[in-house]
C-alpha cells in the first residue's frame, strides 16, 4: 500500500469493514471492523487491529488470549470501502476456540420453480 491515501477508505463512514483470510489456505477466518486509526497500527505493527463496537474501542486481536492474526497483505475492493487482511493466526481466531469464527451453517429451504 505504498503511497495510499487512507482517507479513502473512510470517505463514505469512519468504520468499515475487514475480512479476516488464512494466508495460506484462504480461508475466511472472521469479519471485523477498523477505523483509520486501526489501519495504521495494523500497518506499523504487523498485527491486526479493530475497532470494537461493543466496547468501543480499539483492540489487538490476540492481545489477550495470545492468539494474534499477524498481517501479510492488505487489500482494498473496487469501491475502496472495505479491507481484506490476509494473515498468519497464531491460534484459533474465534473468541470461542474455533480455528474461524464461520461455523453456524444455515439450511438451505430451496424450492422448484421460485424465481
Amino acid at each position: 500500500m505504498q503511497n495510499f491515501d487512507l482517507d479513502r477508505l473512510f470517505q463514505k463512514d469512519a468504520l468499515i469493514p475487514v475480512i479476516i483470510q488464512d494466508a495460506a489456505c484462504k480461508d475466511v477466518l472472521m469479519l471485523g471492523f477498523t477505523n483509520k486509526e486501526a489501519v495504521e497500527l495494523t500497518l506499523k505493527t504487523g498485527t491486526a487491529w479493530f475497532w470494537s463496537r461493543s466496547r468501543q474501542k480499539l483492540w489487538n486481536k490476540g492481545g489477550t488470549s495470545g492468539n494474534f492474526l499477524h498481517v501479510e497483505r492488505v487489500v482494498t475492493d473496487c469501491d475502496t470501502d472495505t479491507l481484506l487482511y490476509l494473515c498468519r493466526p497464531d491460534g484459533p481466531t474465534c473468541h470461542t476456540g474455533a480455528r474461524s469464527c464461520f461455523f453456524h451453517e444455515i439450511p438451505m429451504n430451496r424450492e422448484e420453480n421460485v424465481p
